[in-house]
């Protein structure tokens, strides 16, 4: 029985250790490399020799154990404090919880087979259920904490106290409830096991809810984010519009005058006045000129957002090959989100970069699909995460039935955007 019950805490051990790196690695979004599980198992192996040597508390040997698994996700793995400890805490609660909860049904039903051959496969089947515990537990626990687009955990913080409370609390009904097998078992006393085991069960419930209203929060702080980020260019782009709108009414009044603006020079050249001809003709030009675009896709709003965003990207090459379909079926605030985030987007890649700058816009229309193509140069690194510009894009795109595909080669990012425009 002594050389089974070494065996089972080496199996156990090393399990543990399993099942701790992989849950960290996998919560956090780090590569598994084996010198970091090899260091771990060394201080965990450590850890348990100098336990039983210096025969120390089993607690200590627990919080030994969560702030090894918190150096190596700290210094190996590179995570964040919060995250790290964040980890090594959960992965530690689970695992005791996990071993807790088969206690329970051992104290109350493997006394009666001490002495029995069958005690020995009873034993390895109540091993195998920890494990499987452990792994549903973590499973469950790494889908219900949120992770963001740039790989962290944000706002980590509001869950290390909760944490620390079910880890101490688990620990003090392990430390203080359970005792080695009894050949006998009174009805109290599986009671007792049973209200434990019941105790748990709504331990391991109050974190998983827990887990889930920290999700939600942390969606709630996003969508707020995107939504004052929206406002604002929502904002913006009424602005476009308003002058778009004055612009229009502007050039219908300069049509409208253009037979008095006739009628004046050719009453000055009949007066034989070139030269005052000449400067009329010239004023008449400067205020065309005023009222003219430096870019026309037949959409006036997108016209002046053009003229304004490529106005200010200085040093960028820019070309301008597109023309919106009359009528385009599309409204021209949606128009004005993807041309102003695309546009911001692509002006900050093409000025962050070295080298020469170029930024090409164009669009076809295929049947009842508009493509709209963004191309610009970039730095030769990994792409960003996307942000919410893009988020903005693939909404109106999937306003209109359509779809956004993003590519890089090299020194070059590409963004097509197809919309549904019938």
């Amino acid at each position: 029985m002594e050389l089974f019950s070494l065996f089972l805490d080496g199996l156990t051990l090393a399990g543990q250790a399993v099942m701790h790196f992989f849950f960290v690695s996998r919560l956090t979004g780090k590569e598994r490399k084996p010198r970091h599980f090899a260091v771990y198992c060394l201080l965990l192996g450590a850890i348990q020799l100098i336990s039983l040597r210096l025969a120390l508390s089993e607690i200590l040997s627990i919080g030994a154990g969560v702030l090894a698994l918190y150096a190596v996700s700290r210094l190996g793995m590179g995570n964040q404090r919060s995250v790290s400890w964040l980890a090594a805490l959960l992965a530690f609660y689970v695992s005791q919880l996990s071993f807790g909860i088969v206690n329970s049904l051992e104290a109350a039903l493997f006394p009666r087979f001490i002495g029995s051959p069958l005690l020995y496969p009873l034993l390895l089947a109540a091993q195998a259920l920890y494990f499987g515990l452990c792994v549903c537990c973590c499973r469950g626990v790494r889908k219900l904490l949120a992770r963001a687009e740039d790989g962290q955990t944000p706002r980590v913080g509001l869950l290390l106290l909760p944490s620390v409370f079910f880890f101490a609390a688990e620990l003090y009904i392990l430390r203080t409830a359970y005792s080695f097998l009894s050949p006998s078992i009174s009805l109290e006393e599986a009671g007792r096991h049973g209200t434990l085991l019941i105790l748990q069960g709504m331990g391991l419930a109050a974190l998983l809810c827990t887990l889930y209203a920290y999700r939600q929060l942390c969606q709630g702080f996003q969508a707020q984010a995107e939504l004052r980020a929206l406002t604002q260019a929502a904002q913006a782009q009424k602005v476009y519009i308003a002058e778009a709108q004055a612009r229009c009414q502007q050039t219908t009044a300069f049509r409208h005058d253009i037979k008095n603006h006739l009628s004046v020079l050719d009453g000055l050249l009949r007066s034989g006045k070139p030269e005052e001809g000449r400067a009329y003709l010239k004023k008449l030009e400067a205020a065309s000129q005023a009222l003219s675009f430096p870019y026309r896709t037949g959409n006036p709003v997108v016209d002046i957002l053009l003229g304004e965003k490529l106005g200010l990207a200085e040093g960028i090459a820019a070309e301008v090959s597109l023309v919106l379909p009359r009528p385009c079926g599309i409204d021209d605030l949606d128009l004005c989100v993807v041309f102003a985030n695309a546009l911001d987007n692509a002006i900050a890649a093409c000025q962050s970069g070295g080298g020469a700058k170029s930024l090409r816009i164009s669009g076809k229309r295929q049947g009842d699909f508009c493509m709209l193509t963004f191309e610009n140069t970039c730095p030769d690194t990994p792409l960003p995460p996307a942000g919410t510009g893009l988020s903005s894009i693939k909404a109106v795109a999937e306003k209109y039935h359509g779809a956004v595909l993003t590519e890089k080669s090299g020194g070059r990012f590409s963004l097509n955007v197809l919309l549904n425009i019938s």
